[in-house]
């Protein structure tokens, strides 16, 4: 697709749509290798190809990504020459790793006082719960909100993984996460932790975090104030969104939106075939479009 120009000040009004910062400054030590990167499509489109196709075209305007100064130059260099022009992808620098609400917090520059949703770069979670999440915010006073997977939806391959196993009342609140590690799917579909946890077996349909969040300016406040404290604490502290959430939930609701579809990630180096052909099964069947940013989204 050739050069493009980016958007680099404030947002424009260019296409509607809430912003979406995407994190992708993590050093991916299990993966070894750069996952953001990771030939995952039938045409070997990255992840992060992915993640941005899907999320445009499901109504999010301006992309932000996070990027950190080893693997940063490599995934700039990938979008500006392979996204097309009528994405508005801004960049921002996350200069030391200090954990998620400073890689956020990071992107500020780029997000105005508008809501926003947050992602992973090496989840792709599909069309569907993008399409959800932007619809939520774009309501007059969305709630802040977290995005739920079924468990079952949230697990590629049979390697232990961590799932943040979802709380939700009674009215879709959030109520806490959980964070559950050693998570292993069985044969007859169920799952277990081995994280000497109660309890053991984990139901298929829980709904669990894979960290794709809408925070409004209210809460980005707090994460401000969160990481402001930590640092006054200790320079090198590493703080994390689950963290500052479960702290805040008294005073600052979250909706937990039910996601439709499964969420695909590389966690460890034998995810990637089995991630390849999940989606290039989506593909065959037409749950996922053969090629990326295939239509403009509609205003």
């Amino acid at each position: 697709m050739g050069q493009r120009r980016l958007a680099l000040g404030p947002v424009s009004a260019a296409k509607p749509g809430p912003p979406l910062v995407i994190l992708a400054a993590g050093r991916a030590r299990r993966y070894g290798g750069c996952k953001p990167l990771a030939p995952v499509g039938p045409y070997g489109e990255a992840v992060i190809d992915l993640v941005a196709s899907d999320a445009w075209t499901a109504g999010f305007g301006p992309i932000v990504l996070v990027l950190g100064p080893s693997t940063g130059p490599a995934i700039r260099y990938h979008v500006e020459r392979t996204w097309p022009s009528r994405v508005d992808v801004r960049f921002a620098l996350q200069e030391t790793p200090r954990g998620t609400v400073d890689a956020v917090l990071s992107a500020s520059a780029h997000l105005g006082s508008a809501s926003y949703g947050v992602g992973n770069a090496d989840d792709v979670y599909g069309h569907a719960a993008m399409a959800r999440l932007a619809a939520h915010l774009r309501q007059p006073d969305p709630t802040n909100a977290l995005v739920g997977f079924r468990l079952a939806d949230a697990v590629v391959g049979q390697s232990p993984v961590t799932r943040g196993i979802c709380q939700v009342g009674p009215d879709g609140e959030l109520l806490g996460v959980d964070e559950r590690r050693q998570v292993t799917p069985l044969a007859d579909g169920s799952f277990t932790s081995a994280d000497g946890r109660e309890p053991v077996e984990l139901p298929p349909d829980a709904r669990v975090s894979m960290n794709l969040w809408g925070f409004t300016p209210a809460f980005h406040q707090t994460l401000e104030a969160a990481m402001a404290a930590a640092t006054g604490a200790s320079e090198e502290a590493e703080v994390l969104l689950p963290e500052v959430v479960g702290a805040s939930l008294a005073s600052s609701p979250f909706t937990v939106l039910p996601a439709s579809g499964r969420c695909i990630g590389v966690t460890h180096p034998d995810d990637l075939p089995l991630v390849q052909a999940e989606l290039a099964r989506q593909v065959g069947q037409g749950v996922r479009p053969a090629t990326l940013w295939p239509a403009p989204p509609e205003a």
